[in-house]
C-alpha cells in the first residue's frame, strides 16, 4: 500500500481542530485506499455501500458506546438514510472519537445533510496524485502523469487503456450524480461534461455552451454547479480591481484530471505542444492541495493579455503564477502590464525543473522560476514572513 504522508498530516491537523474530517474527491481518487491507510489498529471501518450498515448505525449512541478505537471511517456516508444525524452525535456526545466521512461532493451537495455540521468539521479535498507523489508510485514519469492522469488505477497502468476512463464517466453519472442530484438525462450531462474536458483551462461562457450542445441556460448551469460540488471540475473566477478593461465576470474551467482531459481531447500520444495546457492542470492540483486554504484566480483584459494563476495576499498584495513547460518560452507582457495596475507582490514561473528554483529578471521584473515544490517553499515563506534562506515548516 502506498503511503501518502502530505494527507495523513492533512487529516491529522484538522482532527486536531474539529472532531469530523470530510475526506471528499472525485470517484477513485484512492479515498477509500487512504482512510484504511490509517492504520488497521486505529480505525473502525465502515462501508456504508453494504445494506447491513443501515442496521448496524441505525442507534448512533449504542453504535459509538461499542467502538473500541479512536476512528471511526465512514466510507461513502451518503449512501445511509440520516448521515448528519450519525456524524452530529458522533461529534457531540464521544468528543474522544475523531471521524472520517468519505464522498465524491461536499457535505451541502446531499439532500439528506439538513445539517452541514458547522463547527464540526474540516473538508480535505484529495486531488489527483501530485507532482510531488510520484515518487511513490513506482517513480512514475512527469510525462506518464499527464498522459495517464492522477487516479492512482491509472496511473500505474502500464498502459493507457480507454475503457477506463469510459467506464468512469458512465458510473460517476449513474452512482454519483443521479443519486446526489437526481437529474434524469445522462446524454445532457455527460455531453456538457466532455465539452468541458475539451476545452478545459480555457474560457467558460455560459450562454455560448448551452448553444453549441443545444440544451438550455439553466441546464447547463444546473449541471456545472453539480460538477464544481462533486470536484470535477473547477471553476477559476476573474481577479479584477483597478485596471482597465479587465474580465469580471467570465470564469476558468478546468477539469479534476490529465487523464481525461487528454482522453477527450483524443491526444493519444501526446505531442509536445500538448504538454503546456496539462502541465498548467497539474500546477493547479498542486495549489489547491497544498494551498487549500487560498483564493487562486485568473486575470485576463478584453485584448486576451492572461496571467495563469493569480492569489490575493491582502489588500495591496498579489501574487502571480505563470505556468511553462519550457520556461524559456515565457513572454512576460501580461505579466509587465498587470503589474503596472497592481505593482505588489511576488512573480513565479512554474516549470518542471530538477532543481527548486532561481531567481532572475525579465523585463524588469523580479521573477522567481521554481518547480511546484520551490513554489511551495517560497509561497509558504512569503506569507510567513521569512526571506528565502531562513528555514521554513515543511507543512
Amino acid at each position: 500500500m502506498i503511503e501518502r504522508p502530505f494527507w495523513f498530516d492533512r487529516i491529522e491537523k484538522a482532527w486536531g481542530a474539529v472532531p469530523i474530517v470530510w475526506l471528499a474527491g472525485v470517484r477513485r481518487s484512492g479515498k477509500t485506499t487512504l482512510a484504511q491507510s490509517l492504520g488497521g489498529d486505529r480505525i473502525h471501518y465502515i462501508n456504508c455501500d453494504l445494506p447491513a450498515v443501515g442496521d448496524m448505525v441505525a442507534d448512533p449512541e449504542l453504535f459509538y458506546r461499542n467502538c473500541d478505537r479512536p476512528i471511526v471511517v465512514f466510507d461513502e456516508i451518503h449512501q445511509l438514510r440520516d448521515p448528519s444525524r450519525l456524524l452530529k452525535i458522533g461529534a457531540d456526545a464521544f468528543p474522544q472519537i475523531r471521524i472520517l466521512a468519505t464522498g465524491s461532493s461536499t457535505l451541502a451537495a446531499s439532500r439528506k445533510f439538513r445539517d452541514t455540521l458547522t463547527g464540526r468539521k474540516r473538508l480535505v479535498h484529495l486531488t489527483p496524485v501530485l507532482w510531488d507523489e510520484l515518487p511513490a508510485f513506482e517513480n512514475t514519469p512527469l510525462l506518464k502523469r499527464l498522459f495517464h492522469g492522477g487516479m492512482p488505477q491509472a496511473l500505474l497502468s502500464p498502459a493507457k487503456t480507454p475503457g477506463f476512463y469510459r467506464e468512469w464517466m458512465d458510473s460517476f453519472f449513474a452512482r454519483d450524480i443521479q443519486r446526489l442530484f437526481a437529474f434524469r438525462d445522462p446524454d445532457k450531462f455527460n455531453g456538457l461534461f466532455e465539452f468541458l474536458m475539451k476545452q478545459s483551462g480555457g474560457l467558460l461562457e455560459i450562454t455560448r455552451t448551452a448553444g453549441a450542445l443545444g440544451i438550455s441556460r439553466p441546464t447547463v448551469e444546473n449541471h456545472l454547479r453539480a460538477l464544481e460540488t462533486t470536484h470535477a471540475v473547477t471553476l477559476l473566477r476573474p481577479f479584477h480591481g483597478g485596471g482597465q478593461k479587465e474580465i469580471i465576470k467570465t470564469p476558468k474551467a478546468y477539469a479534476f484530471d490529465t487523464g481525461f482531459v487528454s482522453f477527450c481531447r483524443g491526444w493519444d500520444p501526446l505531442r509536445s505542444d500538448d504538454y503546456g495546457v496539462l502541465w498548467e492542470h497539474l500546477v493547479l492540483e498542486f495549489l489547491q492541495a497544498h494551498g487549500h486554504d487560498w483564493r487562486i484566480q485568473y486575470w485576463r483584459d478584453a485584448s486576451g493579455r492572461e496571467v495563469d494563476f493569480v492569489i490575493p495576499r491582502d489588500r495591496e498584495k498579489v501574487d502571480v503564477i505563470e505556468c511553462k513547460w519550457d520556461p524559456e518560452k515565457l513572454d512576460p507582457a501580461a505579466i509587465k502590464l498587470f503589474r503596472s495596475y497592481y505593482p505588489k507582490g511576488n512573480n513565479y514561473l512554474v516549470s518542471p525543473l530538477s532543481i527548486a528554483g532561481y531567481a532572475k529578471k525579465a523585463a524588469g521584473l523580479d521573477l522567481y522560476v521554481c518547480n511546484p515544490d520551490g513554489l511551495r517553499q517560497r509561497m509558504k515563506a512569503s506569507i510567513a514572513g521569512k526571506k528565502p534562506s531562513e528555514p521554513i515548516s515543511s507543512e
